[in-house]
């Protein structure tokens, strides 16, 4: 009876799966606000915290670099770990993208909008 439609039930499995994505998807976007990472710099005598979002939420310093004379070296080792943080937030995120889209058979390395 149904023969003429070819792949449309498949069809209809493949949009089935794409609104769930949608639904995974927007729940990771608010997930991604709370997952947190730490980026160092210095061997751990600067910290930066982040949301896996990339959004800096926290810097730890440790006070035994605080020297009038090193000032640069204070602001390199700030900057590191600052961006030590967002790259792992990055990589975090990609991470959780990647789980998501497993299931639907696209690339793992594919990238999708953030």
């Amino acid at each position: 009876m149904f023969k003429g439609l070819g792949g449309l039930g498949d069809m209809a499995g493949m949009m089935k799966k794409a609104q769930q994505m949608q639904a995974d998807m927007a729940a990771l976007q608010e997930e991604l606000h709370s997952m947190m990472v730490v980026g160092e710099s210095g061997a751990g005598l600067v910290k930066a915290t982040a949301s896996a979002k990339g959004e800096l939420k926290a810097l730890d310093i440790d006070p035994s670099i605080f020297n009038g004379d090193d000032k640069e070296v204070v602001e390199d080792l700030i900057l590191a770990a600052i961006k030590d943080a967002q790259s792992k937030a990055s990589d975090k995120a990609q991470e959780e993208m990647a789980k998501l889209t497993e299931g639907l058979g696209l690339p793992a390395d594919m990238k999708l909008p953030f």
